[in-house]
């Protein structure tokens, strides 16, 4: 193998070109290759799957670049560290809740339990080395954009000694996720409460709840996963206080399960034991939950077949579950369609309602005071301890202050609804990304398909604003709106309209939770970045001066050259895209690449 010449830097002066003019900085040929790997620093607020997917993939997938991630808890997993509740628990088949690249063989059950989500996530995390860059204990309290060094201003509490240091970054990524910011009730007298009060993500797990009256607000999935486990609990007395109509769905997956020839949702250790001596026999099953959950997008269509069917069957199903019980039948089946609010299969749920320990409240509540909940028949529930299963504060700005461009801050920016551009930027905040904001989860199919894509699509800016020289970059204001509307208009004919409430929406009807579509049109939407929708600023460009733009050419080196390897990478086997002979378009179709720039 040839050893490449030894570079030498050249310097072409500062003489004015012949397109120079008063507004054009002078042109030096850079000394830098055409890769440009200029350093960079970004933040990463958070580390659940978002965070920790940055944790790894930016290493693998940049270079030169310092990558910090902020986390307010003593341990990293998002939800799956606070959540820590009794049933707590995946309501997707767990085997399509995991990283594309990191398949998990022994979930113990069809839906895991949320310490096994925790440690896959503990346990995936240090394989791929992003502890490295998690700073535990961390709390951000507030972001500035400092536009003239184009950085992010971030401070940063520690939460055990509560002293405040600034860092700073390019970039700023949130990874908080969408079920981050507790939603208490708003109901007169709350804090008068004399018992334990708690919330779903706030558990007290040292309080004994044996021969408690207990109170549980809420019908959404946590509330749904609580009531069974504090139902059987010995002595307990439980008043479920339930205002909104909900679907219990059948366990996802259950009919490919019984088709498997097995009962309940626990994973025999037989079929553990099968998967972990076959990964072909785990691959084709991990497919097939894939695949049906990517299969059932018409179910949130209003109208179609698979809606009206849907909508027939789990009310036959909830009703038979109900036979001892038709007044809560009555009560809890809805009339609008099933997926307009968070579909739950909630094992266990509609049994326990029916048990005699259980008392099923539908009166609106008017007050708590210190005894416990008054409903608005002037009934006093008598409790000891209060649940609030009221969940979380979605598509709303971080608890802290997020200051971008002209000193708006991310409240203000939003105050009439969440917006983004593709659920990953929104305008007026330059270099800021985010996974999970507005418009970005999903109602049907996988969620960490999703957390992918974004990430993946947050690397690529991350690249371009290093290559290409850019001190900022953010969404046009015109495309945020194109894609608002976008959404609206999507939105119009499916279930998520459909008459509810639910965390999807705002306080105006507006459907903010959401991607508009299915999992695999968002893959396919982030696939490719359309560079044109965003507006730029260039290192250098400072008052009104203009720079070459295309001085991320370097010096007509390549760092291949550099290093003296990769000399004819074209050749190599996975680059080489050999079409179908006689018929090219009757060979393999468009490779899907989703790390291309």
């Amino acid at each position: 193998m040839s050893t490449p010449r030894e570079h030498t830097t050249h310097s072409r002066g500062t003489e004015t070109s012949p397109q120079t003019d008063g507004t054009r900085a002078p042109f030096t040929l850079p000394t830098h290759p055409v890769e440009n790997h200029r350093p960079l620093r970004v933040i990463v607020i958070g580390s659940g799957y978002s965070g920790i997917y940055m944790g790894i993939r930016i290493p693998q997938r940049l270079r030169n670049v310092a990558l910090t991630i902020y986390e307010k808890n003593n341990g990293l997993g998002g939800t799956w560290w606070e959540n820590r509740y009794p049933g707590c628990a995946c309501d997707i088949p767990s085997h399509s809740y995991q990283y594309s690249f990191e398949p998990n063989v022994e979930w113990s059950a069809l839906y895991a339990p949320a310490q096994e989500i925790q440690a896959y996530l503990s346990r995936t995390a240090a394989k791929f080395g992003a502890y490295r860059f998690i700073k535990l204990g961390k709390s951000v309290v507030g972001c500035n954009w400092d536009a003239p060094k184009g950085e992010w201003v971030v401070k940063v509490r520690d939460v055990a000694t509560g002293s405040v240091e600034e860092d700073r970054a390019e970039v700023l990524v949130s990874a908080r996720g969408a079920l981050n910011a507790i939603a208490w009730p708003e109901i007169e007298g709350l804090d008068s409460f004399q018992g334990e009060t708690m919330h779903s993500a706030a558990w007290n797990s040292q309080y004994d709840f044996t021969n408690k009256r207990v109170g549980v607000i809420g019908s959404g999935s946590s509330s749904i996963q609580i009531v069974p486990q504090l139902q059987k609990l010995p002595g307990v007395n439980l008043s479920c206080f339930v205002r909104s109509k909900t679907w219990i769905s059948p366990p996802f997956g259950q009919a490919m399960w019984d088709t498997l020839g097995f009962t309940g949702t626990d994973i025999p250790e037989d079929m553990k034991a099968k998967f972990r001596s076959d990964p072909e026999a785990y691959y084709k099953f991990r497919l097939a939950i894939e695949e049906d959950g990517n299969s059932i997008h018409a179910f949130t269509i209003l109208g179609t077949e698979f809606n009206l069917g849907a909508k027939q069957f789990f009310g036959e199903s909830m009703r038979a579950r109900l036979a001892s019980r038709p007044d809560i039948a009555e009560f809890l089946v809805p009339s609008f369609s099933p997926g307009c609010r968070r579909l739950t299969p909630g094992p266990g749920y509609l049994e326990a309602l029916t048990q005699p320990n259980v008392t099923f409240v539908t009166q609106e509540i008017a007050k708590v005071d210190p005894r416990g909940v008054v409903t608005k028949d002037g009934t006093l529930h008598e409790l000891d301890v209060l649940v609030c299963a009221t969940g979380f504060h979605v598509s709303a700005p971080p608890p802290f202050p997020v200051v971008g461009s002209g000193g708006r801050t991310l409240v203000d920016h939003w105050s009439e609804r969440a917006t983004s551009y593709l659920g990953v930027t929104t305008d007026g905040f330059p270099n800021m990304f985010m996974m999970l904001g507005p418009n970005s989860a999903i109602g049907t199919g996988s969620l960490t398909m999703m957390i992918e894509s974004a990430g993946d699509y947050i690397v690529r800016c991350v690249r371009k604003i290093q290559r290409d020289n850019i001190r900022s970059m953010a969404p046009n204001a015109d495309r945020v709106r194109d894609f608002t509307e976008y959404v609206d208009e999507y939105f119009k004919g499916t279930v998520y309209l459909d008459g509810c409430r639910s965390w999807y929406k705002n306080g105006k009807g507006q459907v903010t939770g959401l991607w508009p579509g299915s999992t695999l049109h968002c893959i396919e939407s982030l696939r490719s970045t359309r560079w044109e929708d965003y507006d730029y600023e260039y290192v250098g460009e400072d008052g009104g001066k203009r720079v070459n733009r295309l001085a991320w050419l370097g010096d007509g080196w390549s760092l291949k050259q550099r290093e003296g390897k990769d000399l004819a990478f074209y050749l190599y086997p996975e680059f080489v895209d050999k079409p179908n002979e006689g018929k090219p378009e009757e060979g393999e179709r468009e490779r899907i690449r989703p790390f291309a720039f």
